[in-house]
This record gives C-alpha cells, structure tokens and sequence, in this order.
C-alpha cells in the first residue's frame, strides 16, 4: 500500500513515515500542497494524510483538487484543536476521515485500514448493491445524488449524523445506509422512534431497567443503547425525547457509559448514534424543549432529506419502483403508467413524500386499470 503525507511541518512528515514504514507501508511525504497534487497526479496512492493548515495552498484546496481530479485516493485530514469545524466541511467535501493532532499511532493505523476496506468494497460494488438495494433511495434528482455521495462518505467515519427532514420523506433509508456502508454493518442496527414511546418509558427503553425499580419491573431488562452495543443506534424523531432522557443521552455520548434504571452501576457502550427529526431542533431550543448541548453533540454531519414536492422529476422512478415492489410481495398484476397519468402525479403536491406516493401507487395498483390512466388518478387520488 502507498502513502502520501503532506505536511509543511518536517517534524510531523518524518515521524510519520518512520511510523507507518515501520507498519510495512511505502511512504512517500511533500512539504506543500503543491507538491503533494503533483505527486497524487504522477502515482497511485491509496491513503493521502493532508495537513489543513499550510501556507500557500492549504489542505482544503489540495482536498478539493484531488476530488475534483477523480484520483481513488482515500484523503485523511489532519487537524489542529481549532480545525475541528473545518475539518467537518471537509468530509462534506469528499475527506475519508479527519485526525486530531497530537497524532496517535492506533488512530493513524485504524484509518488506513478504513480506508484499505472502504477501498475493497468500492472495488466489489458492494456500496452499489446496499445504497441502490431492495430498500433504497430512488432517484436521480441532484438532491439524491447528494445524499448518496454524503452517505458514502461519511458512512465509513465514527462520526454522529442528524438527518433532518419532514414525515415520509426517507430519513430512515439514510439512517440504515449509513450502518450498511460502516465498518459496523457485521453488528446490531438498533431503531428507536423516540415519538412512540411514552415519556415515563423512554429512559428504560434506552437504557435498561433493574428488576423491581417500578411497579411493572418484573425482570431485568436490556436497554437499546446495550442492544446496540459495537453497532448502532438510530434515534429517531428525537425532537420528542423528554429533556430528562435528553440529559442520560448526552451523558452516554460524553463518556460511553450509562447506568440502567434503579442501578447505580455504569456500565460501557460503544455505540454509533444517528438522530433523525422532522422538527427544527434550533426552534425547540429556544423553547426549551432541547438541549443545545445534545443538539452540537449529535450534529457532527447534517443530512438533509427533502421532500418530494422538492424533487417531483424523482416520481417516475419511484412509481416503477414502488410498482414492482407492491406486485412482488402482494402478488398484484403489474400495471404500467400511462404519461399523463405520470404528469398529474408530478403536478400533485406530496405533503406525506415518499410514503404517501407508496401508499397511493398500492391503491391504483388495486383500483385501477391494467394501464393506470389519469382518470384512474382523478377518481381514486384525493
């Protein structure tokens, strides 16, 4: 494997290559970006560890160019304590994975071996077949392509997600793409519609209960941040958890522990969380239904899915879909959509998105004729 390094400081560059050829690695190093986008241009690296701040051209340009250039190099940041923001853009703008400074040896070695595996399954297709798969997200809308390129991005980071977007517009295939594309898909996905659960539940829903802490407490119980445990954890519509579970959620994301309901014992997690909403969490914060501290913890990357009537040229795509997959699991004949059938769907407004055409596609699959006509469409789509 090859390694480039580029690093204005000579200190950080030597030690470097002495640590990672001592790994068995080939290491080549530059003193500036320029020099490192000849280098990247001239030979294959599969790992580029690129400084942020350098005089001249700084490691954020050198990113760009690199992507911008269409080279597999799987680029690393390296930042400083007050890059960390920067570094975050950075990932938006195709980055492997970011490194704090001081450097750690582990943390160096874990990120090549991310990036030699994000590398291998780029090369098998693998990320095809999970983020295109049987439970996907349709469309060729420039809003799709982007959630697609951010989810396979970040997808193989550490970093927390919180994916924003109305009710049906797939905030949920985002979430599970994600854990599919991670080094943790092997492990437990864990969903949690944090709406659903009554308030006086939701702490021993997330975290356990000891048998006998309250009256129905018959048994011991695990909660989903240990069900979770080496996996992750999806939190959705976490915009209605109670500012009590707010503060136990903030203090499992801090230290990586949590103590079950009616036990003083910690115990240690390691779970990725991924928060969904369909609230503004900045609003709730001025109301103070959320925790602005709990906010910037789960924010790391924001993902935001958008509704349908924002991506209307998507509809065709999602009828073939929604079409065969209602007539593979229901056993309904396969209908077809005559054009202006199509076009009244398109001019129609979707405030339910995604899961309201689904439910839409399934009726005039039921109701309508063998090709769906817009007259089907007037009499059976309200």
């Amino acid at each position: 494997m090859k390694i480039l390094i580029i690093d204005d400081e000579r200190a950080i560059r030597n030690s470097m290559k002495e640590i990672l050829s001592d790994e068995g690695y080939s290491v080549d190093t530059a003193e500036n970006g320029a020099e490192g986008l000849k280098m990247v241009s001239a030979g294959r690296y599969d790992v580029v560890f690129c400084d942020i701040k350098m005089p001249g051209m700084d490691g954020v340009e050198v990113l760009e160019k690199i992507e911008a250039s269409g080279a597999d190099s799987a680029v690393v940041m390296i930042s400083g304590h007050g890059d960390i923001d920067t570094a975050v853009e950075c990932i938006k703008k195709g980055a492997f994975d970011f490194i704090q400074k001081p450097l750690d040896l582990n943390r160096l070695l874990a990120s090549i071996r991310n990036a030699t595996d994000k590398t291998k399954l780029m090369s098998h297709k693998i990320i095809k077949k999970k983020v295109y798969g049987p439970d996907r997200m349709v469309g060729e809308s420039e809003a799709i392509r982007r959630i697609r390129g951010m989810v396979e991005k970040v997808a193989a980071t550490p970093a927390r997600v919180l994916i924003t977007g109305g009710n049906g517009s797939g905030k949920e295939l985002v979430a599970r793409s994600l854990h599919e594309l991670s080094d943790r898909s092997s492990r437990p996905y864990v969903e949690v519609n944090c709406a659903a659960i009554p308030s006086e539940l939701i702490e021993s829903e997330l975290f356990g209960h000891e048998k006998g802490s309250f009256t129905s407490a018959i048994k011991q119980h695990k909660g989903k941040f240990e069900q979770a445990d080496g996996g992750t954890l999806f939190l959705d519509e976490i915009g209605d958890m109670s500012l009590a579970a707010q503060a136990k959620v903030l203090r499992v994301l801090q230290e990586h522990k949590l103590s079950r309901v009616g036990s003083d014992v910690d115990i240690k997690v390691d779970v990725r969380v991924i928060a969904a909403t369909n609230k503004d969490l900045g609003a709730e914060i001025e109301k103070g239904n959320f925790r602005e501290d709990l906010y910037h913890r789960l924010s790391v990357i924001v993902i935001h899915v958008p509704g349908l009537d924002e991506r209307k040229e998507d509809i065709p795509l999602l009828l073939d879909y929604f079409t065969e997959k209602i007539c593979s699991e229901t056993g309904l004949p396969r209908k077809t959509f005559a054009p202006e059938a199509v076009r009244m769907l398109q001019e129609r407004s979707w405030t339910g998105n995604v899961r309201e055409l689904r439910n839409v596609v399934e009726r005039l699959l039921i109701l309508g004729d063998d090709e769906i006509s817009a007259r089907n469409v007037r009499d059976y789509v309200v």
